[in-house]
């Protein structure tokens, strides 16, 4: 993928509403990942989040959020939604076998993006 493709994936995440966002990932994931991925412990908060007329999540769990729908839309751009979620909770070579859901949830967004846009355009190196 190239990088003007990274920048419009970007811009359209930027975009989304932030309710709608994190019920994309609610569909997607599961509140239960998703929760994980902002790092916080309620699972409920999730479905709140999703809720047009709900909270927001902390800045700091929505940019997790955001890096996590890029990387959902990078998988699912090359394969489909089912290896998209097992991506996100398997070991992974590139992330030193760790699982890019707590890679994100430990803030590592540069990696996780490069281990999903290597994942879609189907790089062994």
């Amino acid at each position: 993928m190239d990088h003007d493709m990274l920048i419009k994936e970007h811009a359209q995440v930027t975009r989304l509403d932030q309710h709608e966002l994190v019920r994309q990932l609610n569909s997607h994931l599961g509140p239960t990942l998703v929760a994980l991925l902002a790092n916080v412990r309620d699972r409920k908060l999730p479905h709140k989040w999703a809720a047009v007329d709900g909270p927001a999540p902390r800045t700091e769990s929505y940019t997790r959020l955001q890096a996590a729908h890029r990387a959902w839309s990078l998988i699912c751009a090359a394969d489909d939604e089912y290896v998209a979620r097992q991506w996100f909770i398997g070991a992974n070579p590139r992330l030193d076998e760790d699982t890019p859901v707590m890679r994100l949830r430990a803030g590592d967004i540069k990696s996780v993006i490069a281990a999903a846009t290597a994942f879609s355009e189907g790089s062994n190196h």
